[in-house]
Formats: C-alpha cells, structure tokens, sequence
C-alpha cells in the first residue's frame, strides 16, 4: 500500500515538472538564469584578467552583495534603500516598452522629479504632517510633465522619442541646477549643494527602521513595490492597459479599431515620466543616514551629469522583460551586484566592471531567449511534418487528391 502511494506521488511531481517545462513563464526564467551564471562566469574572467591575485576575492565581493562588512539586517535595507529608484525608472522604461515607446528620458524626468519635491520641501513647511505627500505628488507631477513634451512630440509631429527624451534630459539638467543654485533659501552657496532636507518633509520609515536598524531603508520601497503590482493589473486586467498596449503593437490597427492612438501615446508617456519623477522624490526626500536613531536628511548637489538611475532603469526593464512583476526581482538584482561592486573598490577593482557583468547577462538572457524561441520553432515544424508524414502513410489516397 505504501509502496503505491510513493509511486503516485512520485508519478505526480513527475507530471508537475513535465507541465512547468512547457509553461512560458519558467522557459523564460530559465533563460535568464543560465544568463546570470554565464554573466558571472563572464565578470570572474574579467577580474582574472584586470588583477589575477585578487580576482577571487573579488568575486566573493560580487556573490556576498549589499552585506559586505556589515551585518545581514543592515545590508538588506540598504540593498532594499537603493533599489527603490532604480526600480521606478525600470518600471518607466518597462511601462514605455510595453506601450511600444521607448523612453530614454528617465533620467530627465527623474531629476525634474527631484527638484519639484525639493521645493515643495523648503516651501511647504505649512503643509504639516502631509508635507511630505505633497512634495512626492509634486514629483509626480513634474516627472509627468516631462514625459507628456516626449509623447505629445511623437504623437502630433511624429518626432522619435529617443531624439526628444535625450533633449529633455538635458533640460531638465540645465534648469534644475538653474532652479536650485539661484535659490538661496535651497542653495548653500559655501557648500555647493542644497541645505539638508527638512525634517517635515522626510519619509517616514513606515516601522522599517525597527526590522533593519542601522540601515537607511523607508518608505519608498514600499510604495514601489505596491506601484509595481498596480501597473501589472492596469496593463494586464483593464481596457486601458489593453489599448496603451495595442498601441505599441500596431498603431494603424489600434487606430482602425476606434482606439485614439495620439491620447495613447501621450498617456503613455506621461505615466512613465510620472513614474521617474515618483521615484526621484522618494530618493531626495528620503531621510537619508540614520545615527542614533535620527535622521540626518538628504541633501542635493547640482552636477553637471544626468542621473544614473535613469539609465540603470534600462537594464532592470530588460532583464525583467518589462514585466513591473519581474521589474521587482530585477531591481533587487542588479541592486545587488552594483552594492558588491561597491565593496570591490576596496580591492583597486573599478566599480565600472559591475555594468560589464550587467551588460553580459542582459546580452546572454536576450541571447538565449531568442535562441529557445528559434529552437521551439524548429521542433514544432518538425513534429508538423512528422505528423503529416505519419498522416500520409495511414491514408496514402491523400497524395493523389483521394482518387482511388
């Protein structure tokens, strides 16, 4: 009796697995693990190659992360802490993917996101408890703004958004150093940098700060993890989500059908701006360096480089496939890997060669999608012409027209 059981059971799991291996999701992620392993094993020989004396303990850097010299708890906030913006500029780019627009312009939107917030923050201290709500609706806002010029250029001219978002970068660069070094209730001209962000218009750490102390994580991680989740039912459950994407698919169709594909196009913009801009508020008014169980607040200094969180987003969107689900794993991811690349440095690695790991799994998980796509579609033409093949010799009348 016993012994049928086992057999049934095995006879079960045996039939599960066989089920999951035809299933999509679990293709794709196994082409995207074996990316990551071939992506690493890429990063050890380029280590090797830099510095063959230390390439192991680099490596050990890479593969133990965000924990480094600090305790698990700790680096699991930070982790979470800097994976907040880079998950809302993939989220952008992802969401843009999906709507068939390619936005480039995260970190424009990103910026401009930030410096809404940043003024909502000096200005808005009458605001009380809600300060801080309003200072992130205000990047919202701006980031939205920034993204709408992209959309309504594309949609009303037919102007490439890759062409127009790269501008607005820039502008939106140019007029938030404007806009915040001419500002002298901002500005701490002694400093070269914003004074510290006021105490109002802080993150509350939502009782994060008690599950890892010491660390810098808050509200934010939150709030994109739910936005997250929010933007895989609107693309995938609503009539919205199904326009915005028949869109991207085959404008002249959609436009055919009776969807407005100009308001598509700029909606979708516009949403990925607001996107970029959220999470550029929520890394400016984040509280920053907790010490003793204080905040010490955040501070912004104008550069004269675009923000890197807006091209990072790019190769979280892509390793995710532009599924805000998967977004999430691969901000975490790549998060990852930059933070042990963080304590690389302390080896005379550059920290430059964790983005050429990036770049390697991003390359390899492309790579291999495509290469099961073709092999899947290889294998279903020949079992079609075996199954005609087998078909002919059952009814051999089939080849001359069934004459007898």
């Amino acid at each position: 009796m016993n012994d049928r059981r086992e057999i049934t059971l095995k006879d079960r799991i045996i039939d599960y697995f066989r089920i999951l291996r035809t299933k999509q999701g679990f293709k794709t992620f196994t082409a995207v693990a074996m990316a990551v392993g071939v992506g690493l094993l890429a990063g050890l020989l380029v280590l090797i190659v830099a510095n063959p004396g230390k390439s192991f303990f680099g490596f050990l850097y890479i593969l133990i992360g965000p924990f480094g010299d600090r305790s698990p708890m700790i680096g699991i906030g930070e982790m979470l802490y800097y994976t907040t913006p880079i998950l809302f500029t993939g989220l952008s780019v992802g969401f843009a993917f999906k709507t068939g627009m390619f936005n480039i312009g995260a970190s424009g939107q990103f910026m401009v996101g930030q410096c809404a917030a940043l003024y909502v923050a000096f200005y808005g201290q009458s605001l009380g408890a809600i300060q801080w709500v309003v200072a992130v609706i205000a990047g919202i806002l701006a980031g939205a703004l920034w993204g709408f010029f992209v959309g309504l250029f594309k949609a009303l001219f037919n102007v490439n958004e890759v062409i127009t978002a790269i501008m607005f970068n820039y502008i939106g660069l140019n007029l938030v150093n404007i806009l915040v070094r001419g500002n002298p209730l901002i500005y701490d001209l002694n400093r070269a940098r914003s004074y510290k962000i006021p105490a109002g218009a802080r993150l509350p750490d939502f009782g994060l700060q008690s599950i890892f102390p010491g660390s810098s994580v808050d509200i934010g991680i939150i709030i994109a993890i739910l936005v997250a989740i929010m933007l895989y039912i609107v693309l995938n459950k609503t009539t919205f989500g199904y326009e915005l994407k028949a869109v991207g698919l085959n404008k002249n169709a959609s436009r055919y059908a009776g969807i407005n594909d100009k308001k598509s196009i700029i909606l979708s913009m516009s949403i990925a701006g607001a996107l970029s801009g959220l999470g550029g508020a929520l890394q400016i008014l984040s509280p920053g360096v907790i010490t003793a169980g204080k905040s010490l607040g955040k501070e912004y200094t104008p550069t004269d480089i675009v923000a890197s969180e807006g091209f990072n987003g790019i190769p979280v969107a892509l390793l995710g496939l532009s599924n805000p689900i998967a977004i999430i794993f691969s901000a975490i991811f790549v998060t990852y890997l930059q933070r042990g690349g963080y304590y690389m440095q302390s080896l005379n690695y550059p920290i430059e060669i964790i983005d050429i790991i990036i770049a390697i799994i991003i390359y390899f998980s492309a790579f291999a999608i495509l290469m099961r796509n073709i092999l899947a579609s290889a294998i279903s033409r020949r079992k079609e012409k075996k199954a005609f093949e087998d078909s002919t010799i059952d009814h051999p009348d089939i080849d001359n027209g069934g004459a007898v």
